[in-house]
């Protein structure tokens, strides 16, 4: 059960190094139209959608991407939490 739980870890930060790319695509005139970001808005938006409904954008900034990347930090403690619990 422990490898489960290393292995879920394991992608979680794999999952955050995405969207911290993701986001950073953002920065760059049509880099979110290439092959690579293509990608990984098809894997990031999913994420990201329901903090952009909750969170309206301030102006030209979207905070909806940091909100999702604090919850996402949080992520790997609670699969800790769970995991402290079964067994």
């Amino acid at each position: 059960m422990d490898i489960i739980f290393n292995v879920l870890i394991q992608l979680l930060g794999i999952y955050k190094w995405m969207l911290i790319i993701y986001i950073l695509l953002s920065w760059f005139p049509n880099m979110r139209d290439s092959q690579i970001g293509a990608i990984l808005g098809k894997l990031c938006e999913p994420f990201l959608e329901p903090f952009r409904k909750i969170i309206p954008p301030l102006g030209m900034m979207d905070l909806s991407p940091l909100a999702a990347f604090f919850v996402l930090s949080f992520a790997p403690n609670g699969l800790i939490v769970l995991q402290n619990l079964i067994s």
